[in-house]
């Protein structure tokens, strides 16, 4: 983006971190489909599921006491931790002999996974000359990786076997553990000149910044975790012309989440340029009618709506992130961050039972996202109720 240097590689590592950190946490939702039918782990699609959400509870609840170690201690062997943990965590997964064992497995990724939002954002915005974008840029590759691991976990399934869709990743993520750490040993870098610097703000502002920032991402968390957990299983469902296998419908799931990356680095673009009130307004307004539409869509139809509100999802992200960058100083922030996600992934475990509960009861997914419309209006209510906006300085 600048060059490469010292500071280019740490937001490479810091991408790639961003890019793991969701691939490991949604490998599961796809490799579900192939476990249906293993010798051991006969089940139905929500009792399977159900065995994940001890990880998305740690997902969040870790977030505290990550970002606490990572203002307290180093937030460079904080990133060398997650690499090597979740990897490790999933190649132990990948050699599971019941659901114990694999709902443990599932719980250890989890653990360490939470390690990545409030201490790898905190460096991306210690460290950004154009905090919105790089931002944006970063969490395109969490977007990514929620993409990569739909087709990953799929073609590594179909080809190999569901063990390998854990045990190959891990082993990435603990050489990429190693090189980081080399890479650290090499020195520290200084936070670039007036990074992510705190928007000038009265005390009372501030506080209704982050008292809407808390229904926001309370209610936009069970949104994002329960659209990315369960569309393997909707375009299972409803792609029966388009998709007849797992590798199919990671291929598919693969498409929706890398088109929709893209809106993470317009909106980040639009944050450097424009009042965040109005891109806060003009993106979540348009999250409710569109994941109300995917209830009733099917077939190329689906795949459309699919598109339009992954879109409106994954550019929230951006403008959460941001604001907690731009209201927070660099002493606090990953603390800040880490009570944020733990919010936004703690109450986000409640989407795997929302999921699985609702599908079995109903049958299918219409209620599932006629549920979710309701939590996206709320956001769209907590857009509308923003200050108006500040520009960060410049």
């Amino acid at each position: 983006m600048y060059g490469f240097d010292r500071r280019s590689g740490t937001f490479l590592f810091l991408n790639l971190g961003h890019a793991y950190d969701h691939l490991f946490m949604l490998l599961f939702t796809t490799v579900v489909l192939a476990l249906e039918h293993e010798p051991g782990f006969e089940d139905s699609y929500g009792g399977l599921l159900a065995l994940s959400i001890y990880g998305f509870i740690a997902f969040g609840a870790g977030s505290l006491p990550a970002g606490w170690l990572g203002d307290r201690w180093s937030r460079p062997g904080m990133m060398i931790v997650f690499f090597i943990g979740i990897g490790a965590s999933s190649i132990l997964t990948g050699l599971a002999t019941g659901p114990l064992s694999l709902a443990a497995g599932l719980t250890a990724i989890g653990v360490f996974a939470s390690i990545y939002h409030p201490v790898g954002i905190a460096m991306v915005a210690e460290n950004a000359r154009k905090l919105g974008r790089e931002i944006g840029v970063n969490g395109v590759f969490g977007n990514l990786g929620v993409a990569l691991a739909a087709i990953a976990a799929g073609s590594l399934s179909d080809t190999i076997s569901w063990r390998a869709a854990f045990i190959v990743p891990g082993a990435v993520a603990v050489a990429t553990g190693l090189a980081y750490a080399l890479f650290v040993r090499a020195g520290p870098i200084k936070p670039a000149a007036g990074a992510a610097e705190r928007v000038a703000a009265p005390p009372r502002e501030i506080r209704r910044v982050f008292i809407i920032l808390i229904f926001a991402t309370l209610c936009g968390g069970i949104v994002f975790n329960a659209t990315t957990i369960s569309l393997p299983k909707v375009f299972d469902e409803r792609l029966a012309t388009l998709a007849a296998s797992a590798t199919g419908v990671g291929g598919w799931v693969f498409m929706v989440f890398a088109i929709a990356a893209v809106a993470q680095v317009v909106v980040g673009y639009m944050l450097d340029r424009y009042p965040l009130k109005r891109v806060y307004a003009g993106v979540a307004l348009s999250q409710a009618p569109l994941v109300a539409a995917a209830a009733v869509a099917a077939e190329a139809g689906m795949l459309i709506v699919a598109v339009a509100m992954m879109l409106s999802v994954f550019g929230l992200i951006p403008i959460h992130d941001t604001i907690v960058a731009r209201y927070t100083t660099n002493e606090w922030r990953s603390r800040v961050y880490g009570v944020k996600f733990f919010l936004a992934l703690g109450v986000a475990a409640l989407a795997v039972p929302l999921v699985a509960g609702l599908h079995t009861v109903t049958g299918g997914f219409y209620w599932v996202f006629m549920t979710l419309a309701g939590f996206a209006a709320i956001v769209g209510v907590c857009a509308l109720a923003m200050p108006g906006a500040r520009r960060a300085p410049s």
